[in-house]
Parts: C-alpha cells; structure tokens; sequence
C-alpha cells in the first residue's frame, strides 16, 4: 500500500508542477482534467502525510512515556487515530470507476401509469435538482416533454460541480446508483376515488463527455430538424428548431427542443449523445469484465426495480442494500444523503472485498 502511494506522492509533485506553468491554463479542457486528478491525489497524499506524522508522533510518545508516564496517554490516544488513517488510506486507494470525477447527465421519463408517471418523473427531476443545489451543484435542462398536468413524460438534465470536487464526491460518483426503475405508491391527483395506485418513472445517469472521452466523426451523423411540440413559447410549432441527432455506427439518438434557436439545440442534442455514447462503451467494458467485478450495485440490471416510495407511509425503500428510511417528505425536498452513503458505503465494502481476494 505504501508504494503505492509514494508513486503518487510524486505524481502529487508533477501535477504541481504542470499546474503552476500559465500556459496550461489556456487549455480549459486540460486544466479542468488535471485539477481534477489533483484533487484526487492530494487526497491521497494529505491522509498519508498525516498517517506519517501520527506514526511519528506515536513512536516519540512511547519513548518519552519510559521516563514520564503522562506521555502514555498521549500514546493511548494516537493508536486509534492512527487505525482510522489507515483505513480512511486504504479506502482512498480503492480503485474507482474512472468517471467518478465527473458531471452527470440524468434521463427520467415517465412509466407505467399514464399521467400519474409522468408527475412522479417530475418530482424525481426536483428531488434531484434540490439535493444538487444543496451540495452546491448547478443543474440545466438539456430537454424535456411536458404532460399535460404539468410533469415530464421525459426530462433530461445535467448536474455540473462547481470547482474540483474531493474523491467520491463529484456528481457522477454520488449519484451513478441512481439509474434504474423507481416505483410510487400514493393516491394520484387524477384518483377520484382514493384509492392508492403503484406506477413508476425510469432514471438514466450518464457521466458528461468531454469532447477528449468520445471520438465522433461528422460522417457518422445524420441530423435531423423538426419544429418543437408541447407547450412553450412562440417558437413552439412555428420554427424548424428541434434537432434529432443519430449517431449511425450505434444507432443511438438524442434529440433536444426546448432551445429557441436551431444551432442551441443542436449543441444540447450533442452533450447528450456524447453522454449516451460514453454510457455505451462503458456498458460493454462492463460486460466483458463482468466475471471480475464484484458489485452487485453497478451490474444491477438497469430495468430493475431499484427503489420504492411509499408516500401513504412516508417510506423509502432501496431494494439494493435493504436501506429505509420514514422520511419520504424530506427525501423528495433533496434529503438523499443517508440513502446514497448506503449505496456508495455497499459499493466500497464490495471493492475491498475484490481487492482482498
């Protein structure tokens, strides 16, 4: 463990190195890239710093305590700080899904259960556009679909950190376990007799391409330009402004209406095929090293249900680790903290028990 981290050490002093020379900083892609890998590392390297200097601290209180006993105190206290050290160390050189660091782009889209879906889609867009504004995070409608009750048939947005987020903490590291089919039991808006119904809304995440993580040749694209539907503003049904982009080696789509100009929706349409795009190759690296992965987490099937809320109850449900929680009101107002450290904590112990295998 401890050569590794020496070899990051000095990683740590080259990254300094390249991040102080101006001429980096004109490049805001390369910048961002190894911010971002400094932020990693120097996480690294503080714990081990302050792992050497309680070891340090140790062995000179175990020496000063043969000649003065107070001293053994002080020895007493150090040894569990120095085990959470090496632990917290241990769980910083996990190896972790290389898009950890970066932003995300979410799909939701309304499911089984007609209107009633689609408002429950549109909670869910609220509920994680709340939990992003309270970490600090920004978040941007890339496209959507309204229902006619004012929910989403389908809502794409993208969730950017601000700064160079600590290891496990940018977007896509926090809310990667996220996709999946999430279920709802309540009493629809359009249920005239109280009766509680069960419907459900899917949730895609995708980590957001740079334009450096996909390779995309003009040849391998047709574009396609359509006027907008639904409801919106003047441009709606007036303008050829909707862009529907297909990518024709993989037959992936994106498509985007909700900007005024054509060149604007375009540009969103692309953000999220590069993001679907990525999702793809990784999905089939995935694939391929499945025998060696051990979460059951990230290999959950992604038409899985992962996740129940029971509003009558005031009850959220992960199917996944067993998680519940009796605060289903805070959870949709962005209180997702205790239900993703279960997730993130599940997919960690899995990682460990690989690494130790």
């Amino acid at each position: 463990m401890f050569e590794a981290v020496e070899t990051l050490v000095a990683e740590h002093a080259e990254l300094e190195r390249k991040m102080s020379d101006p001429a980096v900083h004109s490049d805001q892609g390369l910048a961002k890239k190894l911010g971002q890998r400094y932020a990693e590392v120097s996480a690294i390297v503080k714990t081990y710093r302050d792992y050497q200097q309680a070891t340090d601290d140790l062995e000179a209180a175990r020496e000063l305590a043969a000649e003065d006993p107070t001293f053994a105190a002080e020895a007493d206290a150090l040894e569990p700080r120095i085990t959470e050290l090496s632990e917290r160390l241990q769980r910083l050189l996990v190896p972790r899904d290389p898009a950890d660091s970066k932003d995300v782009l979410m799909e939701i889209k309304g499911g089984e259960g007609g209107e009633e879906s689609a408002l429950f889609a549109g909670d869910l867009q609220r509920m994680y556009a709340r939990f992003a504004e309270q970490r600090g995070w920004k978040t941007e409608i890339l496209d959507s679909t309204e229902s006619a009750l004012g929910g989403y048939k389908s809502v794409t947005m993208a969730v950017k950190a601000t700064g160079n987020p600590e290891p496990g903490m940018a977007p896509y590291a926090q809310l990667k376990f996220e996709g999946g089919v999430h279920r709802v039991q309540r009493v629809p808006v359009t249920e005239s007799q109280g009766r509680i119904h069960t419907s459900a809304a899917g949730v895609l995440v995708m980590p957001e391409a740079e334009d450096i993580d996909v390779e995309i040749h003009d040849s391998d694209l047709r574009i396609d330009v359509y006027r907008s539907s639904g409801p919106g503003g003047q441009s709606v049904n007036t303008t050829d402004s909707a862009v529907r982009i297909t990518h024709l080696p993989t037959g992936i789509v994106a498509s985007c209406q909700n900007e005024k100009s054509q060149l604007q929706n375009r540009e969103q349409a692309m953000r999220i095929l590069r993001a679907r795009l990525l999702e793809a190759a990784q999905a089939a690296a995935d694939a391929e090293a499945s025998d060696a992965r051990k979460s059951q987490i990230r290999t959950v099937d992604r038409s899985e249900r992962i996740r129940t809320y029971n509003f009558p109850e005031n009850r959220l449900s992960d199917h996944r680790t067993g998680f519940k929680a009796y605060n289903l009101d805070q959870v949709m107002d962005g209180a997702l903290d205790d239900v993703i450290t279960s997730l993130v904590e599940a997919d960690l112990a899995a990682r460990l028990e690989a690494v130790g295998e």
